[in-house]
């Protein structure tokens, strides 16, 4: 594993990283976590639809794909803890994830345009790829317990509302996406710890996540012999010589 350059696992897990995100806020913006079907037996009346989303509710009749109740301030009266919990779940989800990208991105740009060995005017506030892949994968795991916890929680509360009220609740696709989007930042985080595990083993300190003192120049070059090494190995012993009278 090439671990001194960018490497083809950090690329995929920055791209796993991103399509996750956008799986989020898809599932976040989408009116589609629950369904609700109010069935009519008059035959000149259809049957109505209404989907819930975290922030808005749209009712639509069967056969049109126009709303004829939008609710946009549904978010403000929320009556379904799980869709409570989501509101703020998912939008944590979402930040934790993007500062995890950021620092994946800042891994990489070091390993491709930092030199070998550091400045030493900046060696107080050097960035290593090790540290920044490995909080970067902590992040991304946070992330995927956030979201996939109460995603899952849906599906278990849609069924004790079937057995509080009628079975007219059912998931919809947001469910689907979210639990999706979960798997991805469990996968990416799978990858940045494959990575590290991969090269921590180098002998070089840039692979250790923190430095346990200010990295100097002295670190990396070959220490030169001192005048008493040169001199140690052409020393001879001469012998003392007394007269005893």
């Amino acid at each position: 594993m090439g671990c001194r350059d960018v490497h083809a696992a950090t690329v995929l897990a920055f791209l796993s990283g991103t399509a996750s995100v956008a799986g989020l806020l898809a599932a976040v913006l989408l009116p589609n976590w629950r369904q609700m079907r109010l069935y009519t037996f008059n035959k000149n009346e259809k049957n109505v639809t209404v989907y819930t989303g975290l922030w808005i509710k749209c009712a639509r009749i069967d056969g049109s794909r126009d709303c004829v109740i939008y609710d946009p301030q549904w978010y403000t009266a929320v009556d379904q803890l799980d869709l409570r919990v989501l509101q703020f779940a998912l939008p944590l989800s979402m930040f934790t994830a993007v500062s995890a990208l950021f620092l994946c991105l800042i891994g990489m740009c070091n390993t491709a345009f930092v030199s070998s060995v550091p400045n030493v005017k900046l060696a107080k506030c050097l960035v290593n790829s090790a540290g920044c892949h490995l909080v970067a994968g902590l992040l991304f795991l946070l992330a995927c317990a956030i979201c996939l916890t109460p995603s899952i929680w849906v599906i278990f509360y849609n069924n004790y509302l079937n057995r509080k009220y009628e079975p007219v609740f059912s998931f919809d696709i947001s469910v689907f996406i979210a639990i999706a989007s979960a798997g991805g930042l469990f996968f990416t985080s799978v990858l940045l710890f494959l990575w590290y595990c991969a090269c921590k083993s180098l002998p070089s300190p840039f692979w250790q996540p923190l430095y346990s003192h200010a990295p100097s120049m002295h670190s990396y070059a070959s220490q030169p012999y001192s005048a008493r090494s040169r001199l140690s190995a052409i020393e001879i012993d001469i012998p003392v010589v007394t007269h005893t009278s």
